[in-house]
């Protein structure tokens, strides 16, 4: 049946989004409200559809939420997956890992932020922090071999520089912006030189 002339036929049960898209709206909506501070009716009248319309897709607002941190961490994980393949020594791999975190905070900045903002409250962030603390230890793991190889210094505590390191990458989520500016490449550049190289001009006198 054909609805009348000038008319857009209606796909009943079908919402106007779809899932990336939903994704996109909820994590934009979870990083201004927080996640408990918004619900599915915020989510609805943001998007302009029925609640129903997005059970379609999903179960509910905590299946958006591990849709939504997973994305940032499989990024992550994917990046600590390429290790393998790169030669040379520890600080080499490490840096790999710094550039492509660097890489997949600007490209996945709100849901980079997300992550970074769960505090533990539902079994999703519960995960989430679960999955962090194990990247955290494989940084901590780079940190400590190029360490005992020689290439970063040794009377650092490698957990505290790796926290450090990482608070730095962390941190461009509140002011780092894709659009204009510093490109994810020269981004990547900056944090590696400040990382390894350091903000000092070596050998000059005062």
């Amino acid at each position: 049946m054909t609805g009348a002339p000038g008319t857009r036929a209606v796909r009943r049960g079908r919402p106007g989004y779809d899932l990336e898209t939903l994704l996109a709206v909820a994590v934009e909506e979870f990083n201004r409200r927080g996640y408990d501070g918004t619900s599915m009716e915020d989510l609805s009248r943001k998007l302009g559809i029925t609640k129903s319309a997005i059970y379609h897709h999903v179960s509910g607002k905590q299946e958006l939420l591990r849709l939504a941190v997973n994305r940032a961490l499989d990024g992550l994980f994917a990046e600590v997956d390429k290790l393998g393949a790169v030669s040379g020594r520890a600080v080499d791999r490490l840096e790999h890992l710094v550039r492509g975190s660097v890489a997949v905070l600007a490209e996945q900045l709100p849901f980079v932020t997300l992550l970074l903002r769960v505090r533990g409250n539902t079994q999703v962030e519960r995960d989430a922090l679960d999955r962090r603390r194990e990247f955290d230890h494989i940084v901590g793991d780079l940190v400590a071999q190029a360490a005992a190889e020689g290439d970063l210094r040794a009377d650092i505590d490698p957990p505290t520089a790796a926290r450090l390191l990482f608070g730095m990458i962390n941190s461009l989520v509140e002011w780092y912006r894709p659009r204009g500016g510093t490109g994810a490449a020269e981004l990547a550049d900056i944090v590696a030189t400040v990382a390894f190289d350091g903000l000092r001009v070596r050998g000059r006198s005062n």
